[in-house]
């Protein structure tokens, strides 16, 4: 977030310093004075600017970052009347992935791995779950639930679609379909 900011009052200072030496150079050159409110006006428009490149890379740049043994299950898009550019194109803010080099087979036709929740400017957030893949059940392994074998204690099965993108990753087409 630090570096979004820093990075923000940069473009403003770059643009301060182009308008600046245009200014001058037309005055000098071609005798034509700017107004003194382009200055001000040119700053804004380059940190609004980098704010909105700064939203929209922020989920294709973090993405090209992950591992290959990461996958990208689901992404949320939003639009809101604050930024109203999001209309024309919603901004991605959060996704749900799957670190499949942690997956396990606890059981013959169940699977346990990990959900990573990522959403701007939050932590990251680390689900462990569990995924019966022939009866499509998903148990999340938090509050003292655990598999054991084929048992879940202190937890509860929850039906999910056939085709939800997480059990499909995690299951990888065993039991599943």
């Amino acid at each position: 977030m630090i570096i979004d900011f820093i990075a923000m009052f940069s473009a403003a200072a770059l643009a301060v310093l182009v308008v600046f030496a245009a200014r001058h150079g037309l005055r000098k050159w071609a005798g034509v004075t700017l107004p003194k409110w382009v200055m001000p006006a040119m700053a804004g428009l380059a940190m609004l600017g980098y704010t909105v490149h700064a939203e929209y890379r922020w989920y294709p740049d973090l993405k090209a970052g992950l591992g290959g043994d990461m996958s990208v299950v689901m992404t949320v898009e939003d639009s809101n009347w604050w930024r109203p550019w999001t209309y024309a194109k919603p901004v991605t803010t959060r996704f749900m992935a799957v670190d499949l080099a942690q997956v396990s087979d606890p059981a013959p036709g169940l699977r346990e791995g990990r959900l990573l929740l990522v959403s701007r400017w939050q932590p990251v957030q680390a689900v462990p779950v569990a995924y019966d893949c022939a009866g499509h059940r998903r148990a999340d392994l938090i509050g003292g639930a655990q598999l054991s074998g084929s048992d879940l204690t202190g937890g509860d099965w929850r039906d999910i679609a056939p085709d939800d993108p997480a059990m499909a990753a995690i299951c990888g087409g065993v039991g599943h379909g």
